[in-house]
């Protein structure tokens, strides 16, 4: 039995729901209930007979994805299951699993995390013998990053006379050199970092067109969720998936573009038009979350952006308290009203403390808050702690477990190959790598092939 959408929703998401064919661009203000509208969207699709596999929702969160996959799987049943439906790293991950041997790289190749990444900057800068304060793993590592999402290359960057010009007035001429032998020793390794997996991608894509034929008749319905979050690489990619049917949906808020230092790119919401001239918009003005108050005040901030997309955020909730804008001289003092704000709010409303939470910039500004709750006893929780996979123990087992799938995983083989003792020190790993740039092969073939390679003393523990 078909739903009745226009019971279920106001009149600009059924709307958005209804329109599946053609490029759709959902403009979705904050708490206007786009989750819900993308939810009903893919459910209709497969109402109308869309084969799920046929249907590609890229979303910017694991867990975004999962709680949409559950959605429609309690309106339309165990179908969702097979729908494609994930961040980009992961469905793309996914893709290049079966693809990467087109690229040169094995099919069973290593992710490395942000961590991995930083330790082998530091390691290539070291023996470059460059200044490890001048030349930090995340100031390096950054800025690879975000070369990669614009799709930069290794020759691009060298060959580029703005790179170089830049990176020598910030006192770092030699980042190109450093990418150049961060993307080498990643690819003898059989690794992609998570920048890679959509530059690869698109690799793969502009060198091989029956690959990105094969895709595009695939996903013949694209959705992109939080699409004022994309990056350029992002944007290209969608862009030639949706190239051949042009059944693409994309679903964002140019007011609430957060991500620009990650490399978003918010033209890529604002010029979607251009893309796509036939486009159909729809505006989902109504904010189901906040008082009238607080929308209030957030359309006042947001009227005064210079390129935007002109939407009418109202509310039916009930006005709600005024908002407070307190000034204080320091972080202490900040850290100090804020604390008694809550103490006092907890005591004269007969609230608990789970009722409170603070947002802050960064975690640096924790310090202080912290230090004032304390000085209350006020009970608190830190969210965002030390991840279950960043802990030692978890890295070291998964990274012998790396290196049954990829021997060639030099920061896997370098976290287990002393661990547990087996007297193989920082010299004799670095005369592996010597031997191993030397001879031209990976750091695992000097290692199963030590007495090849390295003296008797040093070959012995190895």
């Amino acid at each position: 039995m078909a739903l009745d959408y226009h019971a279920l929703l106001n009149p600009s998401q059924a709307a958005a729901v209804l329109q599946t064919e053609g490029p759709c661009m959902i403009i979705a203000g904050a708490g206007s209930g786009k989750t819900r509208v993308l939810t009903y969207r893919i459910a209709h699709l497969l109402e109308q007979g869309v084969d799920p596999f046929n249907i590609l929702a890229l979303t910017f969160t694991n867990k975004a994805a999962k709680e949409m996959r559950a959605r429609i799987e309690k309106v339309v049943g165990p179908n969702a299951r097979n729908l494609w439906m994930g961040t980009f790293h992961s469905v793309f991950a996914k893709i290049l699993r079966s693809e990467a041997d087109k690229i040169g790289f094995p099919r069973s190749f290593t992710i490395y995390d942000t961590q991995d990444s930083k330790t082998l900057i530091g390691q290539i800068v070291k023996e470059l013998e460059l200044d490890d304060k001048l030349y930090k793993a995340s100031t390096v590592l950054g800025r690879i990053s975000a070369a990669k999402n614009k799709l930069v290359s290794v020759a691009q960057y060298l060959s580029d006379p703005v790179i170089k010009q830049d990176d020598e007035a910030a006192l770092r001429p030699k980042i190109g050199v450093i990418y150049q032998q961060y993307a080498s020793r990643c690819f003898k390794a059989g690794a992609m970092d998570f920048d890679d997996l959509l530059f690869q991608t698109n690799v793969l894509f502009r060198d091989h067109a029956d690959v990105l034929n094969k895709y595009q008749n695939k996903f013949r319905f694209v959705m992109v969720d939080e699409y004022q979050d994309t990056n350029y690489s992002q944007y290209l990619i969608t862009r030639k998936l949706a190239a051949k049917e042009r059944n693409i949906c994309v679903v964002g808020d140019d007011a609430q573009s957060i991500y620009a230092f990650r490399g978003a790119d918010i033209t890529n919401i604002l010029n979607f038009e251009k893309d796509y001239p036939e486009l159909n918009v729809f505006k989902l003005e109504q904010n189901y979350r906040s008082t009238k108050n607080i929308v209030w005040a957030a359309n006042s901030v947001i009227k005064n952006n210079q390129a935007q997309l002109r939407k009418d955020v109202f509310s039916d909730n009930e006005d709600g308290n005024l908002i407070e804008l307190i000034k204080a001289a320091s972080d202490n003092e900040e850290g100090k009203l804020i604390a008694q704000s809550i103490y006092e709010d907890k005591m004269n409303q007969h609230l608990s403390y789970d009722n409170f939470a603070i947002l802050y910039r960064t975690n640096a500004q924790s310090r202080a808050m912290e230090e004032a709750l304390r000085k209350l006893n006020i009970r608190y929780k830190i969210v965002g702690g030390l991840s279950f996979y960043q802990r030692k123990e978890i890295k070291d087992l998964v990274a012998y477990l790396r290196l049954t799938v990829n021997p060639n995983d030099e920061q896997a083989l370098r976290r287990v190959i002393n661990y547990p003792k087996r007297g193989i020190g920082d010299t004799t790993i670095s005369k592996l790598i010597n031997s191993a740039e030397e001879a031209n092969h990976t750091i695992w073939e000097v290692v199963s092939n030590a007495e090849q390679f390295l003296p008797a003393r040093v070959s012995n523990p190895v």
